[in-house]
């Protein structure tokens, strides 16, 4: 199976997440302003409402480290030589996985200390459930990074990475930026 077909797969299924998410917390945040405003405020609202918003952020992270869209420094890396980009590069990479490994297995261990605690306001709940997105979503993340290795290393060793948010600045009329600039 091509990579390409597979990364485009992942970006589909976490965007689904994340828009199922977004949907499911507009949907919670409205129902709970309404019956808070009709003196009627739901016991669990905040505390669901917090979960949903975590798994929001770490699936959202997932899905933002695959577009390569987390805060980078493109134009400090495109100023050296391409032999230097593809070792700062490599070094970046190393550090992002150790980092992202490490919040992974702290997010498992604390998943098995809670044990069967659940939810303070919808006891039904464990809180290793809710608990999951921090682990699960390391993990996507670090499956992201993966799927965008054999293109960060082709932009390192060619002409650099393009910087998106030099890119994003001019769409917005930042002064003394070409497009071409940006780019580079």
């Amino acid at each position: 199976m091509n990579l390409d077909r597979v990364r485009a797969g992942f970006e589909r299924l976490l965007e689904a997440i994340v828009v199922i998410l977004v949907a499911a917390l507009t949907v919670l945040v409205i129902c709970g302003f309404c019956f808070r405003y009709a003196g009627y405020a739901l016991s669990w609202y905040d505390e669901i409402a917090s979960v949903g918003l975590v798994w929001l952020t770490y699936y959202g992270s997932a899905l933002a480290a695959l577009r390569g869209a987390h805060i980078g420094v493109p134009g400090f890396v495109n100023v050296m030589p391409p032999s230097a980009r593809v070792a700062a590069t490599l070094f970046a990479e190393a550090v992002f996985f150790i980092f992202f490994i490490m919040l992974a297995w702290t997010g498992f261990q604390v998943m098995a200390v809670l044990g069967n605690d659940s939810l303070i306001s919808v006891e039904w709940i464990p809180q290793r459930v809710t608990s999951s997105a921090v682990p699960i979503g390391a993990v996507l993340v670090i499956l992201a990074e993966v799927l965008r290795i054999p293109r960060l290393l082709k932009d390192a060793r060619g002409k650099g990475f393009i910087d998106t948010e030099a890119i994003e600045a001019m769409s917005h009329g930042a002064p003394d930026l070409s497009v071409t600039e940006a780019k580079r």
